[in-house]
């Protein structure tokens, strides 16, 4: 099985990357957000691969980090997701909001991608709230305010911020890791004012 591939990009497809090792060309396909991510055709490259056998096909799938690659076989342990449902998800969520959004239970987040309807997203985040990797970086008190109502034992500056940075046009569950990531290193006493601040400059890093 291949894992990993260092090449020279040679062209990229709709949905997929050519990269050319030692003169082979492979095609990786990948996320949207990976391609995106990757340099113009010419330059060294290399990617994590998945690599999915068929009764018809050997398919490769390339990934940015171990991480993205851990979270499209994950995606795939639910019923429903195929590797095209699950790309089509790392397209609009990095490993990091991914595993945000189902500590949240972010439904909303999960169905943006194409293919992926309510009850897909609903399955998606139930199934993999005990088993998904990194979730122990999501902060528990970021999970608590990230619900549709936080709970009355955040302090009002804590609630206002979180709500002004929705109000920005971030989701709750962004704009809550982004505050409790502030309350952190600002410490509990901070102002709404001082917590929005913060928050922007947690969300531009």
């Amino acid at each position: 099985m291949i894992g990993k591939l260092k090449g020279l990009i040679d062209s990229y497809g709709e949905d997929f990357v050519i990269l050319d090792v030692n003169g082979v060309g492979y095609v990786v396909h990948c996320s949207s957000r990976t391609l995106q991510k990757l340099p113009p055709a010419g330059e060294a490259a290399t990617l994590a691969i998945e690599t999915q056998v068929r009764e018809d096909s050997i398919r490769l799938f390339g990934f940015t980090s171990a991480a993205e690659r851990d979270w499209f076989r994950l995606l795939q342990s639910v019923q429903g997701v195929g590797a095209k449902v699950a790309l089509a998800i790392l397209s609009i969520l990095s490993a990091g909001d991914l595993a945000s959004a189902i500590a949240m239970q972010d439904k909303g987040a999960v169905s943006r991608a194409p293919g992926v309807g309510p009850k897909l997203a609903a399955r998606i985040v139930a199934e993999l709230k005990d088993k998904a990797p990194a979730l122990s970086a999501v902060d528990p008190v970021a999970a608590r305010l990230a619900g549709e109502e936080p709970g009355d034992t955040a302090p009002s500056a804590v609630r206002d911020a979180i709500s002004a940075l929705v109000n920005l046009g971030y989701a709750r569950p962004q704009a809550a890791v982004a505050i409790a990531a502030s309350v952190k290193a600002l410490g509990e006493g901070a102002d709404t004012g001082a917590l929005i601040r913060r928050g922007l400059k947690e969300l531009a890093g």
